[in-house]
């Protein structure tokens, strides 16, 4: 049982994967003799030994100085080549904006089948065939999806589906140094342009946030949006949004939640201007504690908020804002 561990940059690996791999562990324990390992494209030994603090069994560092840019058809021939040569039985994917491209590139090479965006896993111990289950028509149905023809059995899991495992230093695992080579390159990287998100670029993504403050339709301008932030920082949090306010091109897409943005499970989640479709509390049902804040006693959100309160979000955040304030000033 195998995991694609994707690099957060050169120094380490996203939590996508490492949340993966506690998963992983988790079905490997229920077929009773199977291994949980790992595969990073250009990666370093210490990302490896990270891994296998968080459960990995083995991790594979494919080694090629051409890949240390990321380009889906070539490193899906480079873990291609990895994967026919170890045959894990079951290879999982994170299902971020890369993870999604790469897993097709996968599967068409490895001419294997693959379940995206799945929000729960499982196994089935005497057929050993994994149960890949996701939403379906619009987030009101879920389909158990299996593979039992074709190995490896492939699923992307939204990050934050699943805990990220506690690391644990003690733990001890192979790592393995493979040189892949690649056939001549079709693709090459032209330029890089990053883009920065005005206002929120010092915040953390709201998959990895213990706090996250969102807005929605409701908030009726991308000025409510400053309220949110003001709140977010005062609480060390992030700002979310619903598909709504991210379409009416008051926030970036990278900072939508629900069945077409992030899956999340902060601690705390407030929800403001947000009805609650059903598409949009898909990507909160791990969330600790939910506050909604709207002026409809009757939304979704509120009867499935922990603490619901009625109200003009233009009175209700800056007096909040302002308490946390005084509070603060008192430590």
């Amino acid at each position: 049982m195998w995991v694609y561990l994707e690099r957060d940059g050169d120094k380490r690996l996203k939590d996508v994967g490492l949340e993966l791999l506690g998963k992983a562990r988790e079905l490997a324990q229920k077929l009773g003799n199977s291994e949980v390992g790992g595969v990073i494209v250009a990666g370093s030994e210490e990302m490896a030994r990270e891994a296998i603090y968080h459960g990995a069994d083995k991790v594979v560092i494919i080694d090629n100085p051409d890949l240390k840019t990321y380009t889906p058809m070539e490193y899906a021939e480079a873990i291609a080549q990895v994967v026919q040569k170890y045959k894990p039985e079951i290879f999982l994917i994170g299902a971020t904006k890369r993870g999604r491209e790469l897993a097709a590139y996968i599967a068409n090479t490895l001419t294997t089948g693959i379940t995206a965006d799945c929000t729960a896993l499982e196994v089935d111990p005497k057929t050993r065939d994994l149960l890949q289950i996701r939403p379906t028509f619009g987030g009101t149905q879920l389909a158990t999806i299996r593979t039992p023809q074709r190995r490896p059995q492939m699923a992307s899991v939204r990050p934050g589906v699943f805990p990220k495992p506690q690391r644990d230093t003690s733990r001890t695992g192979e790592i393995i140094v493979e040189r892949v080579e690649i056939p001549t390159r079709r693709t090459r990287l032209v330029s890089i342009e990053k883009r920065i998100e005005r206002d929120i670029a010092d915040l953390p993504p709201v998959e990895s946030a213990d706090v996250v403050v969102a807005g929605g339709r409701g908030l009726g301008s991308a000025e409510g949006f400053k309220l949110l932030i003001d709140l977010a920082k005062l609480l060390n949090g992030t700002v979310g949004a619903s598909l709504m306010a991210v379409r009416a091109g008051w926030a970036p897409h990278t900072r939508q939640i629900g069945q077409t943005g992030k899956t999340i499970r902060p601690r705390l989640y407030i929800a403001v201007g947000i009805s609650g479709a059903i598409q949009h509390l898909m990507g909160i049902t791990e969330a600790k504690t939910i506050v909604a804040i709207n002026p409809d006693p009757h939304a979704p959100i509120m009867e499935n908020a922990d603490y619901a309160v009625v109200g003009d979000y233009k009175q209700i955040l800056p007096a909040l804002i302002e308490e946390l304030r005084r509070l603060k000033n008192q430590r």
